[in-house]
């Protein structure tokens, strides 16, 4: 039976969306695992309370998580995690063709198979695993329960969430695997407009990551003030010769496409493209969650998180059956 606990242990923690929906929900994070440099900074300079390991997952074991964290087996009460999605995902060109090997054969997707020993290792209360639809073909679904009943989860449910039905300004739709059936409370997100509005002009002293943006490259400039709602400068080819959009003007009535690491935004009504500050206010983050790290990164972890009002869902959705138990 779940104990009283509300500890977390955050896997491939990132820029610390997860952690953050999670703490806002009363939970407390003991530690975190990261080997990015500019994502282990942000997460401590969020959580100085968190301990930040800034280590290969391959080399950490969840006995080493406990001993650092100054834990005794059986207190994390929910294991989060948040493996990379490039192996799984239609917007990688070079995912491979056989489903398996994206799980099995790929580096990346072999991390998926790390945060799987560590849940059990950890043996906690529950755990969620995050990524894209793409893990639900068939044979990776399948391979991913198996894996989970080997470390005594024989329960495994894959929950498909819509962020912008948790409180989201932003699109996003992504499986959540999980011990027990999701069923957060829905709450439909604001707008572009509605998250964008109060935002003072870039270079402001508050928020933070509100500084100018880098230009929209020289070539697709001229088309930037002719630039429709919804519509794209730019087209990129994904898996199977996908085209998909890059540098989308925001329809400010509207939620905003899904942020990635990848992928930049122009301002509704500015001919400019939106700072970290915006995208990570299309994603629901507070603004005294900083980002460290150059540019790029900055914008990479804020693309990469889970939404934290979706993780704030979850969390909430949790802690009641913790409560029960």
């Amino acid at each position: 039976m779940p104990g009283a606990s509300r500890l977390v242990v955050d896997l491939f923690s990132g820029g610390g969306g997860f952690g953050r929906g999670f703490e806002l929900a009363g939970f407390r994070t003991a530690a975190a695992i990261d080997n990015y440099p500019p994502a282990a900074k942000t997460y401590k300079a969020n959580f100085p309370h968190a301990v930040v390991v800034a280590d290969d997952i391959k080399e950490v074991s969840g006995e080493t998580i406990l001993s650092l964290a100054g834990l005794l087996p059986g207190e994390v009460s929910v294991v989060i995690a948040s493996p990379p999605c490039e192996p799984f995902t239609g917007a990688n060109p070079n995912r491979r063709r056989d489903p398996l090997d994206r799980l099995y054969s790929d580096p990346a997707g072999q991390l998926f198979l790390h945060a799987i020993r560590i849940i059990g290792e950890l043996k906690p209360d529950y755990f969620v695993i995050e990524n894209v639809p793409g893990i639900l073909e068939p044979p990776i679904r399948r391979s991913i329960q198996r894996e989970l009943s080997r470390v005594g989860f024989s329960r495994v449910y894959f929950n498909e969430l819509r962020a912008e039905d948790y409180g989201s300004p932003s699109r996003r739709l992504r499986v959540f695997v999980s011990n027990v059936r999701l069923r957060p409370r829905k709450r439909r997100g604001p707008t572009v407009w509605d998250a964008l509005r109060d935002l003072p002009p870039p270079g402001s002293h508050w928020p933070p990551n509100h500084d100018y943006p880098s230009e929209v490259p020289r070539r697709h400039r001229r088309r930037l003030p002719r630039l429709r709602w919804g519509e794209a400068l730019i087209y990129y080819t994904g898996a199977n010769g996908r085209r998909l959009p890059n540098y989308i003007r925001l329809h400010p009535r509207q939620h905003a496409p899904t942020v990635m690491g990848t992928s930049r935004f122009i301002h509704p009504y500015e001919d400019r493209l939106l700072t970290v500050r915006e995208q990570a206010r299309l994603m629901g983050f507070p603004d005294y969650h900083v980002f460290l790290g150059s540019r790029d990164a900055q914008y990479n972890q804020v693309g990469e998180a889970v939404p934290p009002p979706l993780a704030k869902a979850i969390a909430e959705y949790l802690s009641a059956l913790i409560g029960e138990g």
